[in-house]
């Protein structure tokens, strides 16, 4: 099952896919290689150092194998980087899988990349998650089609680390959080070892367990000891039978005890008596689990029955997003002035998205040509609207024009609004049913506005006369 990971991935990205990337985010071919050839060793690395305990490779196993890791990546990349949209996509999906893997946001790996690769950050965010979402994917296609099952990955990913020892360096490691380069080079591949062979050599019954006649085990089974209890699955047995009746006899004595105190407390000491309702009330209460002991075995070996709760989520492979209640919708506002230059102001949910639109903004009007202040915030829902930037890039050059979006309303104005232009039928047609497309007619607006000005100064008058009559006809009625 040996394989070369990094040459897996580099085949999937042929010249003319790396070109048609390349054309999508506005870099030269040799820019988005570069940073393909510089991130995949890291991210090789990070899930190299997911497989040195026996949790981490269980849950990678199962995310790999998960329905979000497309296994037939090589073959539809051509189609995914036709558009913006298959580009945002794919890259948010290759973070989110990353980021869920390595417990971590990748942020600072791709900034990292960035610095040492001179590529501008927002297209290495980009990039990163496509690499991503690739080297899943070619792992996917690699174990299914090799029938491999779980103890198999930690030996084909062990299997890299020469490969990807050369290309990386402290920057690269620490932001991963694997400490320096040469520490974790020389030290992960025998923990890496030591999955493996518990995987391909479950460990065996507990010594007491073993028939008398065993024989010892040999010397070189006892030197390799050490290194086996640091991944052995810790299972309880329960007491022996032979001690059950004693442990079951001394209960009942210590129970018969406590009743008789009990008894007499209760008889000779009345305020026992609240002691008890309040001990008892005290019982109904939310119980806090105790901290396990400092000799407890470490959670990296304990057995898939007392993992936590919230490694189920792991298990299945899937990635369920945390979406807060409070999540606020992706905005877009442009402002055209009269010689067709766009102002643009948006808040979007991540990096990817950001460069997307950024991106799209350079190919359209060129570098300098366009204003734009694009903020990322993780508490804001996804800009659906990215999907449809094809059919909004000829407004914002349509000077005089103005549009607003939010999460799938959007309103129109100024040129764009002119009935004349055509603009809310366009984009109607285009955005379809699922977005609510307004004009914004300022005529109708200010006539509104003045109407509810009059109204509203007719009604005070009303109100200031009626108290006025009020306060006469009591006058009047004091006065008699």
């Amino acid at each position: 099952m040996s394989v070369n990971v990094i040459e897996l991935i580099r085949s999937t990205l042929p010249e003319a896919v790396v070109r048609q990337l390349s054309n999508c985010l506005g870099l030269p071919p040799e820019a988005t290689a570069k940073v393909v050839d510089a991130a995949s060793p890291a991210l090789v690395a990070g899930l190299l150092n997911r497989c040195a305990t026996l949790d981490g490779a269980r849950a990678l196993f199962a995310t790999i194998l998960g329905q979000e890791v497309n296994a037939d990546i090589g073959e539809q990349l051509p189609r995914i980087f036709a558009s913006t949209t298959g580009v945002t996509q794919l890259s948010s999906t290759g973070r989110q899988l990353l980021e869920h893997t390595f417990e971590r946001r990748i942020d600072g790996l791709s900034d990292t990349v960035s610095m040492q690769t001179g590529v501008p950050a927002h297209a290495t965010h980009a990039v990163t998650g496509i690499a991503g979402s690739i080297l899943m994917g070619v792992l996917k296609r690699h174990l299914l089609a090799h029938q491999g099952n779980i103890g198999q990955l930690p030996t084909l990913l062990g299997q890299q680390l020469p490969v990807i020892a050369p290309h990386l360096n402290d920057s690269l490691t620490t932001v991963l959080g694997l400490g320096g380069a040469s520490a974790f080079v020389n030290a992960v591949g025998l923990h890496v070892r030591a999955v493996s062979a518990h995987f391909e050599r479950p460990a065996a019954a507990p010594a007491s367990a073993r028939d008398p006649a065993e024989p010892a085990p040999s010397a070189s089974a006892a030197a390799a000891a050490p290194a086996a209890q640091t991944v052995r699955e810790v299972r309880y047995a329960g007491p022996k039978a032979k001690h059950w009746f004693g442990a079951a006899a001394l209960s009942a004595l210590l129970g018969a005890v406590a009743a008789m105190l009990m008894w007499v407390a209760l008889a000779y000491c009345p305020s026992a008596v609240n002691l008890v309702g309040r001990n008892a009330v005290a019982a109904t209460a939310p119980t806090i689990k105790a901290s396990p002991p400092a000799d407890a075995p470490d959670a990296a070996v304990l057995s898939t029955s007392e993992a936590r709760p919230d490694d189920a989520a792991s298990a299945t492979g899937k990635i369920e997003p945390q979406a807060s209640a409070t999540a606020k919708d992706a905005r877009l506002i442009v402002a055209v002035d009269k010689h067709g230059k766009p102002a643009i102001t948006a808040t979007v949910q991540n990096v990817a998205e950001k460069s997307v639109l950024l991106n799209a903004l350079t190919a359209k009007f060129g570098a300098g040509n366009f204003n734009a202040d694009v903020t990322v915030d993780d508490n804001t829902k996804a800009a659906d609207w990215l999907a449809h930037i094809d059919a909004l890039l000829p407004l914002m050059q349509t000077p005089g024009a103005g549009m607003k979006i939010g999460g799938t309303r959007v309103e129109l104005s100024g040129a764009a609004a002119d009935a004349k232009a055509g603009w809310p039928d366009r984009l109607n047609a285009r955005l379809g049913a699922t977005y609510q497309v307004s004009a914004f007619d300022a005529m109708r607006a200010t006539a509104n506005e003045t109407h509810d000005v009059r109204t509203q100064g007719a009604q005070t008058q009303v109100a200031k006369a009626q108290a006025t009559r009020t306060q006469a006809a009591k006058a009047q009625a004091h006065a008699q």
